[in-house]
């Protein structure tokens, strides 16, 4: 079991690089982007065909990450541009517009078929309780923990980060004030398309590598977000690598394996309901 845990820190990585990735934009932008992964996964599959057609791979990552930083900036110029002064409720449902839409074009682009993805950084890694863990781990693991300490150090200690809670919770109001809402928002979204590419990419090589399967990895990263109270950054990417973890876990125990899956689904109603529940309590109080 030991071997299967340290195994899914690979996922766990993915899934807490993704799962802050959805909190910093709930938080500089105030939209839950459902989108998020299919975002990263379009950027995965333009680099595999990318290297299909004889591209070498330092050329093809970069453009599928370019691919999807584009896209993720597309979608917030959108956003920025025509729903400023909806609810949260409204740019949420237009992120779920465009993952059903990403979703068709990703199946007519790529098809169904699953593809080998090469690893970020094949034959790295390191030796943990006689258990290696891959390069593509590791790399994973440390980026989520980068962006988080430093999307939070971004957030309270710095005058772009002030702009930036000016943007997620008075738009309008910060755009009078001078703030260049539109080109922030933007270039926010763009970054955390790039990163998400990263992420995706790193996680493929151990799952089915189809659009459909990388693009529901937002059900994890979802549950590693609401983990953190879709606030905390540490706690989503924490709750990202406990995801994966147990994922990991799951598979040495045959009565669970065929479920392990099922785990980022229980995490999200437990998480929505206690987070339902707090609100209860909190206004009682």
């Amino acid at each position: 079991m030991l071997q299967a845990s340290v195994a899914g820190l690979l996922a766990g990585g993915a899934y807490a690089m993704v799962g802050v990735c959805v909190v910093l934009l709930f938080q500089m932008t105030g939209v839950l982007n459902v989108a998020q992964a299919a975002i990263g996964a379009f950027g995965t599959m333009v680099m595999l065909q990318l290297l299909e057609r004889g591209w070498g791979f330092g050329v093809a990552l970069p453009a599928g990450v370019l691919t999807a930083a584009a896209l993720a900036a597309l979608l917030g110029w959108a956003i920025a541009r025509f729903y400023a002064d909806s609810s949260a409720q409204v740019r949420t449902i237009v992120t779920v517009a465009v993952l059903v839409g990403l979703l068709a074009i990703g199946f007519r682009l790529f098809g169904n078929d699953p593809r080998t993805v090469p690893s970020l950084v094949p034959g790295a890694g390191f030796r943990l309780a006689d258990v290696v863990v891959s390069g593509n781990a590791l790399i994973a693991l440390v980026l989520a923990a980068a962006i988080a300490v430093g999307a939070g150090l971004l957030l309270n200690r710095s005058r772009l980060g002030v702009r930036l809670r000016a943007i997620s919770e008075r738009p309008v109001t910060a755009e009078m004030l001078g703030v260049p809402v539109t080109a922030l928002a933007v270039g926010v979204w763009a970054v955390m398309g790039a990163v998400t590419a990263v992420a995706v990419t790193a996680v493929a090589p151990t799952r089915p590598s189809n659009f459909l399967s990388l693009s529901l990895l937002v059900m994890p990263a979802m549950a590693a977000a609401l983990l953190g109270g879709l606030r905390n950054l540490a706690g989503a990417a924490l709750g990202g690598v406990l995801i994966g973890v147990i994922e990991g876990a799951g598979t040495s125990v045959r009565q669970l394996s065929e479920y392990r899956q099922v785990l980022p689904f229980l995490v999200v109603v437990v998480a929505l309901v206690w987070l339902q529940r707090r609100e209860v309590w909190d206004a009682t109080r």
